[in-house]
C-alpha cells in the first residue's frame, strides 16, 4: 500500500484535534472563547471525515475495506464527541436550555454514553492504524490481519468499559465486600440499640488522613450505626488540616476517635497502619460501645459485699481456701459504666446500703451474715433494691436472705456424667456443668436468642428449690436449667447412685416483686453456683453475655440486651484424643488411602489393555 493511499495520517491528525480541543477548553474557560473552540473542533473533525470520505472513493479492492473500518471508527468517536457537546455550553445556546434540565434521564443517557463511543471509536482506530502500518510495503494487502487488529481493537474497549461501568456502579453504591480472612467488627445489635435509645446528640468525630485504609474500615463502622438514629452525629476529619478542631478535642494526632457528649468525652486509639490495627479493628464493636455507654448513660454503683468470705479481686483472707477471683468479672462490669465499691462492716452494711447502690452483689459468700447485715439487705430489698446473689455448695444456704425471694438453696453440688467440661480427666470433671436450657427472660434474652450455640458453664454448682407457697406479690422465672441428664450427687462421688434422680435443675432464678405504690420494683437474680463469674469461665462467650443481660436486667436496662459483634480470632482447641487422632489420620491413614486410590486404579487399567487388544485382535 502507497504511503499515500494509508489513512495514518488522517488519523493523527483527527485524534491530535479531538484530544487538543478538550484541552483547549479547560484553557479557554467559559464564554465566547470556548464556543469557538467547540465549534472549530467540530468541524475540523467534519472536515477530517469528508476527506476520508473522498479517499474511500477514489481507492479500491483491500485499500477500500481499510479506509470504511476507519471511517467507521471516525463516525463512531465523532458521535461520542456530539454526545458531549450536547450538554456544553454550546448545548445549552442551541438548545436554548441546559440538556440535564430539559431532558434529565436523556443527559444521564449521554453522560454514560459519550465515553463509551469515544473508547469504542479510538482504541480498535488505534490498532487498525497499527496493523496497517505493519503492511505499508507489502505488495498485497492481507485484510484478515486488519481485521483481526479491529476486532481486537473492539474487545479491549468493550472490556475496558465494562470495567469503567462496574465502579462506577459500584462508586455510586458504595457498597464493599470483604472476603479476606481480616474483618472489622460491624455494629452488634446491642451497640445499636443503645444508639436507638440516644435522647440527646452524641458526636464521634475521628481522626485520619485520606486513603487511609483503617480510616476507611472505622468510616464505614460508623456510617452503618449512624443509620440507628438522627441523635448519633458522625464526623471525620485530618488532625493535620484541622488542628483547633482536634486540639478543642484534646486530640493530637490521627488514629484515634473521640466520643463527646458536653462535657463527657472518651477517646479511642486505633491506629494509622491497618496490619497493627487489625486487633482494634476486630474488637471495635465492643470498644465503642463501652465508650457509648460511659458518654451517654449516668454511671451507676455496684456494690459487692465483703468480709464474708467472698470471692474477691486479690488474695484470699488468712485461713480462707484459695478460689478463684473475679477481676475479670470486675472488667467486663466496668466496661458496661459501672464503678465498684466495696460494702462489709466497716462500710456500714450492718445499718444501711448507701442510697446511690444500683445492685448489691453476693458473690460465693463462705461464711453466714450477722443479723444485722441480713437486716439491712432485706430492707433494702424491701424499697425496691437490686440483688446479685451467687452461692457456692460449700457455704451456709442462707436461709434467712432467700426466704423472702421464695427460694431455698440445696448445698448439694450436682453432677452429670454424660454432658460437662472435661478439664483434669478426672471423674471430678462430671461437675462442671455446662446448659443452654434458658427460658425468654429479660435477663438472659441473649442467651435465649443465640440457644445451643453459647453454653453456659457452671463448674460446682447447687441447685435452687421454689419454696411453695411463694410469697405474695412475688414473681419467680426460672432462667437457666441443668441438663436433664444432671443428678444431684449427694455423697459427691460424681456418680449417680440409688436416690439420685435425674432431672432438670433450677441454676438461675429471677425474682421480681412489687412493693407497692409508689415505691420502685425489687428485682433479684439468685445463681446457684459462683464459678460461673469467676476468672477463668467469665472469658466464655456465654458467661460474659450471661454477666451483662443480668446487670442489665437488674439496672432496667434490658432494652440494650443483645450481642456484641466481634471478628477476633477464636484459638482452635483440642483434646489429646483429638490430637492423636489427626496425628495418625494425617501420618498413616492419608497416606494409605492415596495408596489404595492408586492401586485400584492401575488395577483397572491393567486388567482394560488386554481385553483391549483382544477386541483389536479379533476385529
Amino acid at each position: 500500500m502507497s504511503p499515500r493511499a494509508s489513512s495514518l495520517p488522517s488519523t493523527v491528525l483527527f485524534v491530535a484535534v479531538l484530544v487538543g480541543g478538550l484541552i483547549a477548553e479547560r484553557i479557554a474557560g467559559a464564554g465566547t472563547s470556548l464556543t469557538a473552540v467547540m465549534v472549530l473542533r467540530l468541524l475540523v473533525l467534519l472536515g477530517i471525515i469528508a476527506w476520508g470520505a473522498v479517499r474511500l472513493m477514489r481507492v479500491s479492492g483491500e485499500r477500500r475495506v481499510l479506509w470504511r473500518w476507519t471511517l467507521i471508527c471516525y463516525a463512531v468517536a465523532f458521535t461520542g464527541l456530539v454526545l458531549y457537546t450536547a450538554q456544553t455550553e454550546l448545548g445549552t445556546r442551541l438548545f436554548g436550555t441546559p440538556l440535564a434540565q430539559a431532558a434529565p434521564k436523556l443527559a444521564v443517557a449521554f453522560q454514560v454514553l459519550f465515553p463509551a463511543l469515544l473508547v469504542l471509536g479510538l482504541v480498535p482506530l488505534a490498532l487498525l492504524e497499527v496493523s496497517a502500518a505493519a503492511m505499508v510495503r507489502a505488495p498485497v494487502l492481507e485484510t484478515e490481519r486488519a481485521r483481526g487488529a479491529l476486532f481486537a481493537g473492539l474487545g479491549t474497549a468493550f472490556v475496558l468499559i465494562f470495567a469503567f461501568s462496574a465502579m462506577y456502579v459500584a462508586t455510586q453504591l458504595d457498597a464493599t465486600w470483604d472476603l479476606s480472612y481480616f474483618r472489622t467488627a460491624r455494629p452488634g445489635e446491642s451497640t445499636r440499640k443503645v444508639v436507638r435509645g440516644l435522647n440527646e446528640p452524641l458526636q464521634v468525630t475521628s481522626f485520619f488522613p485520606p486513603a487511609n485504609d483503617v480510616g476507611s474500615q472505622v468510616e464505614q463502622y460508623f456510617r452503618e450505626l449512624a443509620g440507628e438514629s438522627s441523635q448519633l452525629q458522625v464526623e471525620r476529619l485530618d488532625q493535620a488540616v484541622e488542628p483547633a478542631r482536634a486540639r478543642a478535642l484534646g486530640v493530637t494526632t490521627n488514629g484515634v476517635v473521640v466520643f463527646s457528649k458536653g462535657e463527657k468525652r472518651e477517646v479511642y486509639t486505633v491506629g494509622l497502619e491497618l496490619d497493627r490495627a487489625r486487633g482494634q479493628l476486630q474488637r471495635l464493636d465492643q470498644e465503642v460501645q463501652r465508650r457509648l455507654l460511659t458518654v451517654a448513660r449516668p454511671r451507676r454503683v455496684v456494690y459487692f459485699t465483703t468480709g464474708h468470705g467472698e470471692r474477691s479481686d486479690g488474695r484470699a483472707a488468712p485461713g480462707e481456701p484459695a478460689r478463684a477471683g473475679i477481676n475479670q468479672l470486675k472488667e467486663l462490669l466496668r466496661g458496661q459504666n459501672v464503678e465498684l465499691q466495696n460494702l462489709g462492716p466497716s462500710e456500714g452494711l450492718g445499718s444501711e446500703v448507701p442510697r446511690d447502690a444500683a445492685v448489691v452483689v453476693l458473690l460465693g459468700p463462705t461464711k453466714d451474715f450477722l443479723p444485722e447485715e441480713v437486716a439491712t439487705l432485706r430492707e433494702y430489698a424491701e424499697r425496691g433494691g437490686r440483688l446479685w446473689i451467687a452461692l457456692d455448695p460449700d457455704g451456709p444456704s442462707y436461709d434467712a436472705l432467700l426466704e423472702p425471694l421464695g427460694l431455698r438453696y440445696l448445698n448439694t453440688p450436682l453432677a452429670n456424667d454424660q454432658v460437662f467440661f472435661r478439664a483434669t480427666r478426672q471423674p471430678s470433671d462430671r461437675g462442671n456443668l455446662g446448659t443452654s436450657t434458658f427460658s425468654s427472660h429479660p435477663s438472659v434474652s441473649t442467651l435465649s436468642s443465640l440457644g445451643t450455640q453459647a453454653p453456659v458453664a457452671f463448674l460446682s454448682a447447687g441447685a435452687l428449690e421454689p419454696r411453695n407457697p411463694l410469697p405474695p406479690g412475688l414473681g419467680q422465672d426460672i432462667t437457666v436449667k441443668s441438663h436433664e441428664a444432671t443428678f444431684l450427687d449427694k455423697d459427691r462421688d460424681f456418680t449417680e447412685d440409688p436416690g439420685e434422680e435425674r432431672r432438670t435443675w433450677p441454676l438461675v432464678v429471677a425474682v421480681e416483686k412489687s412493693p407497692g405504690p409508689g415505691k420502685e420494683l425489687m428485682r433479684a437474680v439468685v445463681m446457684g453456683d459462683s464459678d460461673a463469674l469467676a476468672d477463668g469461665v467469665v472469658p466464655n462467650l456465654a458467661n460474659a453475655y450471661l454477666v451483662m443481660d443480668t446487670l442489665r436486667w437488674l439496672t432496667g436496662e434490658e432494652a440494650i440486651s443483645g450481642a456484641v459483634s466481634s471478628e477476633e480470632d477464636v484459638p482452635i482447641q483440642h483434646t489429646r484424643e483429638q490430637d492423636v487422632a489427626w496425628f495418625y489420620a494425617t501420618v498413616f491413614l492419608g497416606p494409605m488411602l492415596v495408596l489404595g486410590v492408586g492401586f485400584f486404579v492401575t488395577r483397572r487399567r491393567g486388567k482394560r489393555a488386554p481385553r483391549d487388544v483382544a477386541e483389536g485382535g479379533a476385529r
